[in-house]
């Protein structure tokens, strides 16, 4: 469910049964040669449980600005954004950690592997760096559902665009983040590789009911979703639903 002006608990922590993410009236302002420039302007926007939701419009709407929020790898000049119920902003360096590593997972476009580590250290690295010594049977578990378990010893730059996507999949799949975040995650692929794409991010939310926000500039990519949110110069200016 989406709503434009969500009514909140005073408490930074809000209570069970709320959307997974929030954003109350959600602005965010950047210097640029001494000038103010404003990404975002009072968003309200709420995301349940299960959801797919792309947002759409074209470069410099504020598509990347609201998944960096709400990623909590930014925080709003005014307003709050609360990830599973916890306001961003409230959090030290230590709970953004932990926040980030536990609740998000990231895909880019230009997908992000690093070079030096093959399919499978790739992919857990994430469980690696927070120790837990299941990581390499959960980076197996999660290849095989990608369908890439046969490249695992691969080295990135043997492997075609969309076998690299499958994999930075895996990887922010990797620790059930509560909440997925794809910036463009088609946009380095052709049509047929994008549409493959397209389709196994459909599957993580039906058979995985992870929430999932996508920024796109494709209106075609983004029927795919649940809902649809038109951003146009930081605004919200339209949401639509299947």
């Amino acid at each position: 469910m989406i709503a434009r002006e969500p009514r909140f608990p005073a408490s930074d922590t809000l209570t069970t049964n709320m959307p997974v993410l929030t954003l109350q009236e959600v602005s965010k302002d950047y210097l640029a040669d001494g000038q103010r420039i404003r990404a975002l302007s009072n968003v309200s926007l709420q995301v349940e449980e299960g959801e797919f939701l792309a947002l759409v419009g074209r470069s410099g709407c504020g598509k990347s600005t609201l998944l960096n929020l709400a990623a909590a790898m930014d925080f709003p000049t005014s307003g709050r954004v609360l990830l599973d119920g916890t306001s961003t902003s409230s959090l030290d360096d230590l709970g953004l950690t932990r926040l980030r590593r536990e609740k998000v997972g990231f895909i880019f476009q230009s997908f992000q592997l690093l070079p030096t580590l093959s399919v499978l250290e790739n992919v857990e690295l994430p469980l690696m760096l927070a120790g837990n010594s299941s990581a390499r049977e959960a980076a197996r578990e999660r290849l095989r559902w990608v369908e890439l378990d046969q490249f695992d010893s691969r080295m990135p730059h043997q492997l075609s665009g969309g076998q690299m996507q499958r994999v930075a999949i895996a990887r922010a799949l990797v620790h059930s983040p509560r909440v997925l975040l794809a910036d463009e995650p088609t946009g380095n692929l052709d049509t047929r590789t994008g549409d493959a794409i397209l389709q196994l991010l459909r599957r993580i939310v039906t058979e995985m009911k992870t929430t999932l926000l996508m920024a796109t500039h494709s209106l075609e990519a983004a029927a795919i979703a649940d809902t649809v949110v038109r951003l146009r110069d930081g605004h919200i200016e339209e949401v639509t639903r299947r």
